[in-house]
């Protein structure tokens, strides 16, 4: 099972999402935050502190795992780095959403895609539940973490020049 939308992009909306990256490395370095990233299979620990904030539930159903999460009133994060395209679902909520085409404002019931290399910036407006839904034949946490997030931009599946590589491909 592959949840894939070929989406064309333009050399300008690369040029848009190099900049939103660039932007969001930029706040992030502002940030002060404990040492590695909610979901960083490197750092198991840091999942128990951010899980005690934002409450974590897995599942896993016949080549699925899906991850909802519990987000309270008034938080400003980023997301992690996603490497594949999955479905996401907001149950419960309302929350803005910074994104290289800018401010969205999504309120539960709610559902959209995420496309590899998207990195948000997420307020919380009230108390919100997000799902996300992912592929994948691995059948622990870590491992399905290892195939879905990226530990920066210069991941070869979602690199600007991976994207402008395509792009000429597709061009030619």
């Amino acid at each position: 099972m592959k949840l894939i939308n070929k989406e064309k992009y333009t050399l300008k909306d690369i040029e848009r999402i190099e900049q939103f990256r660039n932007a969001i490395i930029d706040f992030e370095k502002k940030i002060v935050e404990a040492p590695g990233s909610y979901g960083d299979p490197d750092n198991p620990g840091q999942d128990e502190i951010a899980n005690s904030i934002n409450p974590l539930k897995h599942t896993f159903s016949d080549g699925l795992y899906i991850r909802e999460i519990f987000m309270p009133k008034g938080q400003l994060f980023t997301t992690g780095i996603h490497k594949q395209e999955h479905p996401y679902f907001v149950q419960k909520g309302k929350v803005k959403v910074l994104t290289e085409n800018g401010m969205q404002h999504i309120q539960a019931p709610y559902n959209g895609i995420t496309k590899p290399g998207t990195k948000r910036v997420i307020y919380t407006e009230e108390d919100t539940i997000w799902i996300t839904v992912h592929a994948t034949k691995k059948k622990t946490v870590k491992t399905v973490l290892k195939q879905i997030i990226a530990k920066n931009f210069d991941d070869p599946k979602i690199s600007i020049e991976t994207m402008k590589k395509n792009l000429q491909i597709k061009n030619k």
